[in-house]
């Protein structure tokens, strides 16, 4: 049986890291000229704005309760490409926004991580408040990591397969886009079976250097 409290610690964090994540995207499209995530309402951090009940708050339950890997999805943020003032290059900076965003909040929780080491070298009779704090932020590295390292798999419609379809040929990248009607179903079931463990291992070897980097700031 999980740990309730990492269960009580971990979801927060999951839904700020899918919430900055869709943010990117909508962000980025409507700085590249398509204001239809904007129109929606999709450019905010309000989390409401992009939560999915089963890929944010089911699938992540059911994860953390079976053991494996931390996954889930919010809401994907809805584009129009033929909006942008360039296509290919808008397309593909939009779809690499949300991984830069979770890269950008793995770097943040690591420096987070450093100040509450700093914070309780300071005020030693606060041993419970840093170390839960210490414990929910270092929770925020890894599920970062692990985030971006699942959007970049080429299952639509996650990521990876939006920036693949540009390096197709013509051909290639028309019959790619077909199969992705069935992307959503393929990646329900690999969660299911369990496809997904081997990030678990890639997880732990990228956290392991923001780990280092935390050593030297302390």
């Amino acid at each position: 049986m999980p740990d309730p409290r990492y269960l009580l610690l971990s979801l927060p964090i999951l839904i700020l890291s899918f919430t900055v994540h869709e943010f990117a995207h909508a962000w980025v499209a409507l700085k590249q000229g398509d204001d239809t995530a904007y129109m929606l309402g999709r450019v905010t951090l309000n989390p409401a704005a992009h939560i999915d009940p089963v890929g944010t708050l089911l699938l992540p339950m059911i994860a953390m309760l079976t053991g494996a890997p931390l996954l889930g999805w919010a809401k994907p943020v809805p584009t129009t490409p033929r909006k942008y003032r360039n296509y290919k290059r808008g397309d593909l900076l939009v779809s690499i926004a949300g991984v830069v965003a979770n890269f950008g909040m793995a770097i943040v929780f690591t420096l987070l991580c450093v100040a509450m080491i700093w914070a309780y070298r300071l005020a030693p009779g606060a041993e419970g408040v840093w170390n839960t704090l210490l414990q929910m932020f270092d929770i925020g590295v890894r599920l970062n990591i692990l985030l971006i390292l699942f959007n970049l798999i080429p299952i639509p419609p996650l990521d990876g397969s939006r920036v693949l379809v540009h390096f197709l040929s013509p051909k290639a990248a028309l019959s790619y886009r077909e199969m992705s009607r069935y992307g959503m179903a393929v990646l329900m079931l690999l969660v299911f079976v369990g496809g997904f463990r081997f990030l678990t291992p890639l997880t732990n070897g990228i956290y392991s250097v923001f780990r280092g980097l935390q050593e030297v700031l302390v």
